[in-house]
């Protein structure tokens, strides 16, 4: 499939310019990171398809590789030291963190799940022709719908 974004512009993220092998690699990583965004998204097979996002936070993930492709968590130079986020498995390695995961899935509808609210029928039943019943649930003070098809008694159905 094709990547949401070229090595152009990655390079235009980079304040160095990349040799033929860099290049390659960061082409590589762009399908890697595009794949991974379709398998947390809603798939988006034609990236003129996906939110503009996406394609952003596909850029983010690659440069931020780019610019540590040995995946080094501390660096030091002279009297100089930086510590870099302790990555784990994912140094070394584009990788989207779990904000920009979240992001995704939100941007293809995908949330943070939970509890969701559906009409559910009986076969071959209009929707809404019961009555609505309210029950406390599980000890609950607050009332929770209870749809029961008209009419109520299982000997009529």
């Amino acid at each position: 499939m094709t990547a949401f974004a070229e090595v152009d512009d990655v390079q235009g993220r980079l304040d160095f310019d990349m040799s033929e092998a860099e290049r390659t690699v960061c082409e590589n990583a762009l399908e890697d990171v595009s794949d991974e965004a379709r398998f947390l998204g809603a798939g988006w097979p034609d990236p003129e398809l996906a939110p503009r996002m996406v394609r952003t936070l596909v850029l983010r993930s690659v440069t931020r590789y780019m610019k540590n492709l040995d995946g080094l968590v501390q660096s030091r130079a002279g009297d100089e030291t930086i510590i870099l986020p302790d990555l784990g498995e994912a140094a070394g390695a584009p990788y989207f963190t779990a904000a920009e995961q979240a992001t995704i899935r939100a941007l293809a509808g995908r949330g943070e799940g939970g509890v969701v609210s559906v009409e559910a029928t009986a076969w071959r039943t209009a929707p809404g022709a019961g009555e609505t019943w309210i029950r406390t649930v599980g000890g609950g003070t607050k009332p929770f719908p209870f749809n029961a098809p008209t009419p109520a008694r299982p000997d009529e159905w």
